[in-house]
């Protein structure tokens, strides 16, 4: 699989622009604030429906517009499906493939699939745990994109349950249970809701955690070698919310849709009285944590720089290995990653995905950009793109 053409109409700082790529690797070279970021920030819209950098559409328009217009042509066994996205900030966005419209914008997702890396990785070790969730969700959308409805039904539950919680006051508590219970229900209703949606999502999240568990020692070791103390062991876990009330098999958390569900709706009933006080769900995978080690200790408050560094990039290298075995070798967008790098985790990471079908480079100079991807050049300056080599 590999992007064969990119055209953007007011995406970021780009009026428009038109660029045609190929297999292999691409280096995109600029200095800071010449929107070479922007590029490959749209191939991974495309493939994500979601910016690496922003959490709305907003910013991703250019200033003064109404929208913005991002096209990939994906090219994959030997067939060319060319994807359309119109971005409408406050309005629902629109998506067409092959010109035919769609009726919603995530049905494009699986046409392109993308790993990026980015100097925001950093977040996934570094930052809270919403960054180590939205991780593993976007990557059981990319493997099974059908989780992209799993997600948006159990974030719309959530809200309308959180809702709910927000009004029940002591006081209007109590006129409900004076009026017959009809808030309290209510609420049972949407537990059962919560419960079913949030079975689903953390049932596939385990499966998930366990096959990335072998594929990110394998690449921490890769990147990191032997690092500064000796460490390489690498632990990744699921942390769930639901405590004791987990339901386990032969020791490892359980993975059946219905003891989870069971389960959630246990601990949702051991903890309905601090949810109406405070006013919002506490038990769900919104509240759980996928946890980070390396030689038994968190990655976060104890790693050094350069290990959190592999720690990030072995979980983007471990997504890449888990969704090229699934069948469709995903494109590889590295933005300003190696100027992160010291010199053997660069050389190092370069080795690993040079071989890759395709891979999109961004550097601020050429001397960033490692020997093993010196392939086609392009100069992005002053609002254009022109080809070097």
């Amino acid at each position: 699989m590999h992007v064969s053409s990119l055209s953007l109409t007011d995406f970021r700082s780009w009026p428009t622009l038109e660029l045609e790529l190929g297999p292999g690797s691409t280096a995109l070279v600029g200095a800071n604030g010449q929107g070479k970021t922007n590029l490959v920030e749209a191939i991974g819209y495309v493939a994500t429906l979601g910016s690496h950098r922003v959490a709305a559409d907003a910013p991703l328009v250019r200033a003064g517009c109404e929208r913005a217009v991002v096209r990939v042509r994906v090219e994959r066994d030997g067939r060319a499906t060319l994807v359309e996205l119109e971005l409408n900030p406050g309005r629902a966005n629109r998506a067409r493939v092959n010109r035919g419209p769609l009726p919603r914008a995530r049905e494009v997702l699986g046409i392109l699939r993308a790993v990026l890396f980015a100097p925001e990785d950093l977040s996934l070790v570094r930052g809270d745990p919403s960054e180590r969730r939205r991780f593993l969700d976007d990557l059981l959308v990319a493997s099974a994109p059908r989780y992209a409805g799993v997600r948006a039904d159990y974030e719309r539950v959530l809200k309308q349950r959180n809702a709910l919680l927000r009004t029940s006051s002591p006081a209007r508590r109590h006129a409900a249970a004076t009026a017959g219970g009809g808030d309290m229900r209510t609420l049972d209703v949407w537990d059962a809701h919560l419960a079913r949606c949030g079975a689903e999502l953390i049932s596939a999240r385990l499966a998930l955690v366990a096959a990335l568990r072998p594929q990110v020692a394998d690449a921490y070791r890769a990147v990191a070698a032997a690092d500064e103390r000796g460490r390489s062991g690498t632990e990744v876990d699921y942390r769930s919310s639901l405590g004791e009330s987990m339901p386990t098999d032969s020791g490892e958390p359980a993975r059946d849709r219905d003891l989870l569900a069971a389960a959630m709706l246990s601990e949702l009933a051991r903890v309905r009285a601090s949810e109406l006080d405070r006013g919002v769900s506490l038990v769900g995978p919104h509240r759980d944590e996928l946890v980070l080690g390396l030689s038994g200790l968190p990655v976060k408050g104890y790693a050094s720089h350069g290990e959190s560094w592999s720690v990030a990039l072995a979980l983007r290298l471990a997504s890449y290995e888990l969704l090229k075995a699934d069948g469709g070798e995903p494109v590889l967008l590295l933005d300003d990653v190696f100027a992160e790098l010291d010199e053997g985790r660069r050389d190092r990471l370069a080795g690993i995905v040079a071989g890759a079908e395709q891979v999109i480079v961004t550097a601020a100079v050429p001397a960033d950009v490692p020997e093993a991807l010196a392939g086609s050049r392009y100069d992005v300056h002053g609002g254009s793109v022109t080809r070097v080599r």
